[in-house]
C-alpha cells in the first residue's frame, strides 16, 4: 500500500477501495462547510478520488504481536466493579438527572415524606443507569473511534457485553419497580418510558438523523415530570377532563385535591428542561464535531454548523421567555422570578449571540460552560420564589402567630 493513501472497506458491497489522496488533506475536508443537503458519506471521503478496487489478497498480512505487548488483567475487586458500574451509568449524567427530578419534587405544592424522596432519587438513578448502559452496549464500535469515549468499560473490555447487559437489565427492572412500589404507577411508567426512549429511538437516530438531538431533549425533560408525579402531582388538569378521562388510565388522572389549579405547572418544568438542552448540547457538539464526524454520527454541528449555532441561540431566547412568562403564569413561582431570572438569562443570551455570530470553538465553550451554572441557578431561584412559601417563617424569622396576624390585617 502506497504512503499517503487510505484503505476503505465498503460494508454494503464488501469491496475494498484505495483513496489516493494525501492523509493531511483529511483535516481540510473536515474543515470545509457542509449543508444537510449533501450526501453524508461525502463528509468523510472525497468520492471522486477512488481509483481502483483492491482484493482481500492485496492486503498485507497482520504482523504477530509479541507476548511482551500484553499485560495481565487486574482483578475485578468489588471497588473496581463499583467504579465500572459508575462508568456504565455515566455517573455525572445520572446525578444530573436525579438533581432535575428533585427539582420537580421541590417545586410541587404537595407535601412529601423521606421514604418517597429517597425512593424517587434512587429510582431515577437506576432508570438512568439502565438507559446509559443500554446506549453504550449499542455504541461500542463507534465509541472506540472517539478519544473521549474509547476508555469506556465495554470498549476496553473491562467487563463483557453480557455483564453489561445483565447490569442494564437489573437496574432497568429495579428502577421502575421501586418507583411503582414507593411512589406511584405514573412515576414508574415515566421512568420505564425514558429508558426505552433513550436506548431505542435516541440511540438509533444518532447515526441516521440530526433529529436525534430533539429526541434526546425529550428524554432529558422527563425527570422533572417524574419528580412532580412522585409526590402525587397530576400531569393532566383533572380527572373530569373529557379527553383525559377517555384516553388515559385512571391512575394517571388520580391526584390529591391540593394541587395547583393551573395545568401548566409540570409542563413549564418540561419546557424549561427541553429547551435548555439545545444550547448545552449544540455548544458541546461544536468543539467535538471532529470526533462525531469520525464516528459517523449525524449531528447538526457536523452537517450544518451555521444552523447548529442558530438553534442554540433560538432556545436561549426561548428560555428567557419561559422564565419571564410561562413559569410565573403556571403558578410555580411568583412574578418576582421573572425579574430575578433576567440576570442569568441576559448573560447566557449574550454568549449565545456571540457564538452565533462568530462560531468559534472558544465561543462554543463559553456557551457550554454557561449552561452548567445557569440551570442550578435558575432552579434555585424558582425554589426561592416558589408560590405560597413564607421563607421568613421557614427559616424561623417569623412565627406562625405573626403570619396569622398579617393575614388578619390584610
Amino acid at each position: 500500500m502506497l504512503p499517503g493513501t487510505v484503505l476503505f472497506r465498503n460494508v454494503s458491497t464488501s469491496s475494498y477501495k484505495r483513496l489516493s489522496y494525501p492523509i493531511h488533506r483529511t483535516a481540510q475536508l473536515l474543515s470545509r462547510p457542509h449543508s444537510t443537503t449533501f450526501d453524508f458519506s461525502s463528509f468523510f471521503f472525497h468520492n471522486g478520488t477512488v481509483t481502483q478496487e483492491l482484493e482481500p489478497a492485496d492486503i498485507p498480512p497482520q504482523q504477530p504481536v509479541p507476548l511482551s505487548a500484553y499485560r495481565p488483567i487486574p482483578a475485578l475487586t468489588p471497588a473496581r466493579l463499583l467504579g465500572i458500574y459508575a462508568q456504565l451509568s455515566k455517573s455525572r449524567l445520572t446525578a444530573f438527572n436525579v438533581l432535575v427530578a428533585m427539582s420537580g419534587v421541590a417545586l410541587s405544592p404537595l407535601p412529601t415524606t423521606v421514604p418517597v424522596l429517597l425512593s424517587t432519587a434512587l429510582g431515577t438513578a437506576l432508570c438512568s443507569a439502565s438507559a446509559n448502559t443500554l446506549n453504550q452496549l449499542q455504541e461500542v464500535p463507534y465509541d472506540a473511534q472517539m478519544a473521549r469515549t474509547r476508555g469506556r468499560p465495554l470498549v476496553r473490555r473491562a467487563v463483557s457485553p453480557a455483564h453489561g447487559a445483565a447490569f442494564a437489565a437489573a437496574t432497568g427492572l429495579a428502577g421502575p419497580a421501586l418507583l411503582w412500589a414507593m411512589c406511584n404507577p405514573t412515576t414508574a411508567l415515566l421512568g420505564a418510558a425514558n429508558i426505552a426512549l433513550y436506548a431505542g429511538p435516541y440511540t438509533w437516530t444518532k447515526r441516521r438523523s440530526v433529529w436525534n438531538t430533539w429526541v434526546g431533549a425529550v428524554v432529558g425533560a422527563v425527570p422533572p415530570l417524574m419528580g412532580w408525579a412522585a409526590v402525587g402531582g397530576a400531569l393532566v388538569p383533572s380527572a373530569a377532563h373529557p379527553v383525559g378521562a377517555v384516553l388515559l388510565p385512571p391512575f394517571l388522572l388520580a391526584a390529591p385535591a391540593v394541587v395547583l389549579e393551573n395545568p401548566l405547572a409540570p409542563w413549564a418544568l418540561f419546557a424549561l428542561m427541553f429547551s435548555w438542552q439545545f444550547p448545552h448540547f449544540n455548544a458541546l457538539a461544536q468543539f467535538v464535531r471532529g470526533a462525531y464526524a469520525q464516528s459517523g454520527y449525524h449531528m447538526l454541528a457536523v452537517l450544518d454548523a451555521r444552523k447548529n449555532r442558530l438553534v442554540a441561540l433560538r432556545h436561549v431566547l426561548l428560555l428567557t421567555g419561559i422564565c419571564s412568562a410561562l413559569v410565573p403564569l403556571s403558578g410555580l413561582t411568583t412574578w418576582t422570578f421573572a425579574l430575578t431570572s433576567l440576570v442569568p438569562n441576559a448573560i447566557w443570551v449574550r454568549a449565545a449571540w456571540q457564538f452565533n455570530k462568530f462560531g468559534s470553538d472558544a465561543h462554543a465553550r463559553k456557551v457550554f460552560m454557561h449552561s452548567l451554572w445557569w440551570l442550578p441557578v435558575v432552579l434555585g431561584l424558582m425554589i426561592v420564589h416558589k408560590n405560597n412559601v413564607d421563607w421568613l417563617q421557614w427559616i424561623g424569622l417569623r412565627g406562625v402567630d405573626e403570619e396569622e396576624e398579617v393575614e388578619h390585617r390584610s
